[in-house]
């Protein structure tokens, strides 16, 4: 079955490249720049198809945030990965709490991209899947791969460390984590730094996204 990637972007020149790469990727590719046209296109098309959204966050009509919502009021669902020059803790902890694959800062990397699609269109297969599937006991919510992955980099933090990214993702600076803390700023730079490898984390928003999600 073909994919179909759904962009909405207010940047036409982010448009242009992005739906060239995806298109030459072999994904059907369809882009807007205007929410409202977007999100009316969304709610008209075939449900059936393997599709996803790619979001972006800061548009001068409407949000990312509030086109998703439009789209869940209408039963346009669909898996959402949110796009952002500027992605910040709280923006990501919106974003997941909404139930999307996974915020992407921009400019994103092929790898990034390339993970976050993969996982936008498994989940949608598995969905329609159970969908299909007669009714069985719900199973745990944390028993899939990407949570145990998650757990095994979890553990491997020291107590220090799960501490210092724990205000790290409340969006709370170095110098002050440190005076809460008691410590240096240089030593909570180094506890920062640990922590980030160990989770491979590779900014906060994406530290942000896999503890919301328990998943990475």
């Amino acid at each position: 079955m073909n994919k179909t990637i759904y962009i909405l972007d207010d940047n036409p020149e982010f448009r242009e490249s992005t739906c060239f790469w995806l298109s030459g990727a072999g994904f059907e590719v369809c882009a807007w720049g205007d929410p409202h046209e977007a999100i009316e296109a969304l709610a008209r098309r075939d449900r059936r198809e393997n599709a996803c959204l790619m979001l972006d966050v800061r548009m001068p009509q409407l949000s990312g945030l509030d086109v998703h919502d439009a789209l869940l009021a209408r039963g346009a669902q669909l898996p959402v990965i949110y796009m952002s020059g500027h992605a910040d803790v709280p923006l990501a902890v919106q974003a997941m709490r909404k139930g999307a694959v996974t915020l992407l800062e921009k400019p994103f990397d092929d790898e990034a991209l390339e993970a976050a699609l993969q996982s936008a269109f498994a989940s949608q297969g598995a969905a329609a899947t159970a969908a299909a599937a007669p009714p069985q006991p719900a199973a745990p919510a944390q028993s899939s791969p990407e949570h145990e992955r998650f757990r095994t980099r979890e553990a491997s933090l020291t107590p220090r460390e799960r501490q210092v990214l724990g205000f790290v993702i409340q969006g709370i600076y170095n110098k002050n984590i440190a005076d809460r803390i008691g410590l240096s700023i240089k030593t909570v730079e180094l506890y920062r730094a640990r922590g980030m490898a160990k989770m491979q984390a590779r900014s906060v928003a994406e530290l942000t996204r896999m503890m919301v999600s328990q998943q990475v």
